[in-house]
Parts: structure tokens; sequence; C-alpha cells
């Protein structure tokens, strides 16, 4: 018989014996553990403070946040098989041993002033823990949500969004009334314990388990079927993409155009949007004239939205297609990136900025749905590990540049002129693969690898 704690819309098919868990707290277990790793993205917060105590250079301050964000993509890259083979539940734990020691590390350099330290610690140890704790709840989500991609990708990355909405205050307090070292310190033990916590009820779904509706005797009624399936019934029992193509495994998803035309679309979005992240509270002040406290607040209002986006705009693709979801990411910011330095006005300025980081949200929760549409579930943590990469080198690549630009230039207009230019080249990507899927679900161009290979 199934679990008294199977979720209450789902039922268990004859073959599912045994307990299986709910999977809605399964799904608030991932938010857990996103919501914690998340708080890097208040990192901002942080910059002024320790440009003060340690005179550091922008470009310095920045490097840190810059080497998180690349851990991250590296960890998830190449330890996603590592995470696919030991589980989520051990993935999500070595996520919060390595992120609170990161973190604690960082606390240290503080007090001795060492910038390497805080590299090491808050950028490579803590990167680390950022990569393991942001694959596993999403991989595994997926797996428990077959019928709602978008929602289930969303869900977790939501919490990732919030992670600065509830950091970014919270932060800014213990820097008041703690300083700087204890803030790292306490935010070590506490992310520790929540993460933990949540590690415990992770859980990858047992082998073949299918969500049932209850009094239906098929396994999903056809609206689940076709949100599954990319708005496409299945066509074959064996493991299909969207479309109905055999799914790939990770080597052969590696060697497919479309691959390489999404990461190319999320490094885009995410090295402009983590720009305006790693400098929000300075670009605020600059800009728009914002107070210390009134940027600080803007922060943790970017993470609301930034997770508002996450699951509303993840939840939508589920409607109207992931690769429609896509072109409007890049057309809305295609707009609303050369608007904003010509904005001096708090409120307005603010509203741009929210809704761009929303697009930059909802990439992140559409992306994971999308590897499920185009390759197919059969190595999803692995190709998504890869895919991951791009966040990578956009972490490097985006704070470093804004730094760099306002080093220069004494301004952040610059940054934001030219990074408009590259959502032309996104826009432009996205459209090509949205049309290479088009005519292969219209049977007229089958799934292409880049050499020739056996079939599997």
């Amino acid at each position: 018989m199934c679990s008294a704690l199977s979720a209450p819309e789902v039922s268990c098919s004859p073959a599912q014996a045994g307990p299986v868990k709910n999977r809605w707290l399964v799904a608030a277990s991932a938010v857990g553990i996103h919501v914690s790793i998340g708080g890097v993205y208040a990192y901002s917060v942080y910059a002024k403070p320790i440009r003060e105590a340690h005179g550091w250079s922008y470009g310095q301050v920045a490097t840190a946040f810059s080497l998180a964000i690349a851990f991250l993509g590296l960890s998830a890259a190449f330890l996603g098989r590592f995470s696919a083979r030991k589980g989520p539940r051990t993935s999500a734990r070595l996520a919060a041993v390595f992120y609170a020691i990161g973190l604690a590390v960082a606390g240290w350099s503080m007090v001795a002033g060492s910038r390497f330290g805080f590299y090491l610690g808050y950028g490579v140890l803590g990167g680390i823990g950022l990569g393991l704790g942001y694959i596993a709840p999403v991989a595994t989500l997926i797996k428990w949500f077959p019928d709602r991609r978008g929602l289930a990708s969303g869900l977790a990355i939501m919490g990732f969004g919030f992670g600065a909405l509830l950091g970014g205050p919270l932060i800014r307090w213990l820097l008041e009334t703690a300083g700087l070292a204890p803030t790292f310190w306490i935010l070590a033990a506490s992310y520790f314990t929540v993460m933990m916590g949540a590690a415990q009820y992770l859980e990858a779904p047992p082998e073949g388990w299918t969500p049932t509706r209850k009094g239906s005797s098929k396994e999903m009624d056809a609206k689940d079927r076709a949100i599954a399936a990319g708005k496409t019934p299945a066509r074959a029992a064996a493991p299909t993409t969207a479309t109905g193509a055999r799914a790939l495994s990770a080597g052969e998803a590696l060697r497919t155009r479309r691959f390489w035309f999404l990461w190319a679309m999320l490094f885009l979005n995410i090295t402009c949007g983590i720009a305006l992240l790693a400098v929000a509270s300075p670009l605020g002040q600059e800009i728009a004239g914002l107070t210390t406290a009134g940027a600080a607040t803007m922060v943790g209002l970017m993470g609301l939205f930034n997770g508002l986006g996450r699951i509303g705009w993840a939840t939508l693709s589920d409607r109207i297609g992931r690769p429609a979801t896509f072109v409007a990411f890049f057309a809305i910011q295609l707009v609303a990136f050369p608007l904003l330095p010509q904005l001096s006005h708090a409120v307005v300025f603010q509203a741009v900025l929210f809704l761009i980081l929303t697009c930059y949200g909802g990439g992140f929760a559409t992306a994971p749905a999308y590897v499920g549409d185009l390759f197919g579930a059969k190595d999803m943590a692995v190709i998504y590990g890869y895919l991951l990469t791009a966040w990578s080198a956009a972490g490097v690549i985006g704070p470093l540049v804004a730094a760099e630009v306002r080093d220069r230039t004494g301004s952040f207009a610059g940054m934001l002129y030219s990074f408009t230019g590259l959502f032309v080249i996104a826009l432009g990507l996205a459209a090509a693969l949205a049309r290479e899927i088009k005519r292969e679900r219209d049977g007229r161009s089958p799934v292409l690898l880049l050499k020739s290979q056996p079939s599997a």
C-alpha cells in the first residue's frame, strides 16, 4: 500500500507497492535547501563593508562572488554523476558541509584580512556546496513531477531566488549588530542546520513510479500527458523526449546542436543578469539615488522578484512551451537594459530592474524543464550539470566586467548599454532553437548528433 504521506491528488499505481513519500513535502525540502544557498545572491550587501574594512577594489570584492558561481557550475558538472549515483540526500548533506565550512573560512579571512582566504572560503569551498545543493533538488523534483516539469523546476529554483529576499535584510542586520566576521559564522551555523534538516526528506521516487490521479485507472490523464510531453502525447513506450524522439544519454546530448544553443542562451542571460546582481546595491545608489538602507531593501526585493519569476515563468512555460518562454525573456530584456540607466526616478528604476530579475530567474527555472523536453529524463542530472557550466562561465565574466567598467569609467551605464547587444544574439538563438524543435515535432527534422554514432 502507498504511504499516508502520498500527495493528496496522487495515488500509486498497482505496480508501485511500498511507501511513497509526499512529493509536495519533497518539494518543500528542496525549497529549504535552495533558500539557504540562495543567500549568495545577496552578496552585493557585503561589498561596501568589505571594501571599507580592507580597502579592496570593486573588482577584488567581485572576484569572490565570481569564484562562487564558477565553482557552483563546475561542481554541478563534474559531480553530476556522483549525485545521480549516491542520491540526492547524500549530495544535499555534503552541500551543507561544504557551504558551511566555506562561510566559516570566509569569516576567518575577515579577521585575518586575507583576500585569498576569502576567495578559498566563499568562492571555492562555498561554491562546491552551492553546486551540490543546487543540482540534487532540481533533478529529484523533475522525477517527482513528470506531469508538471516547469512547475517542478520552478518550485526548487524559486527558493534560490528567495534566498536573497531573506538574506539581504538579514545580512545587513547582522553586519550592523554583530560585525563582519561574526555575520559569516552565524550564517554558516544557520544554513547548515536548515540544509541538514531538509536533506533528511529529500529522496528520489521509487523506480518506475508515476503519479496517478485518484479515481482514474490511467497513470496520467490526457492533460498531464500533454504537459509532460510538451503538449505532444508520448509516441513510443521507450524513453522519449517531449517531441517523441528517443531520450539521449549525456554523451549524446553534448553532441547535439540544440544543447549548445541552450548553453549559449543560458550563458548570455546569466552574464547580464548576474552582473546586475553583483553590483545592484551601488548601482541603485548611483543611478536612482537610493540610500544605503534603501539599496539593501531593494536587494531583498530583487530576491522576491527573482523567485516569483522562477515559479511564474516556469509554470507558464508548461502552457506556452519552453521555446516561446525563452524568446519572451530576451525580447523583454532587449528593451529593459538600455532603458535602465536613463531612469533616475527610484520607483520606476526599481520596477524595470525587478522585471529584468523575473526574466533572469525564469531562465534558471525553465532550463531544467527544457533539458527534459529536449533530451528526456534518462541522464537528466548529468546533462543539466553540464549545462550549468554556462553559469560558471557567466559567473566569472559578468561580475568582473561590471566591476571593470565601473572602475575604469566611474559609471555602470556603459555596462548596461553593452549588454543590449548580447540580447540580440540570445534572441536569435532562441528563435533558431524554437524553429528546430517545431521542425522535429512536424517530422521534418530528426535530432542530429554533431558526429555519427551507433544507435544506443
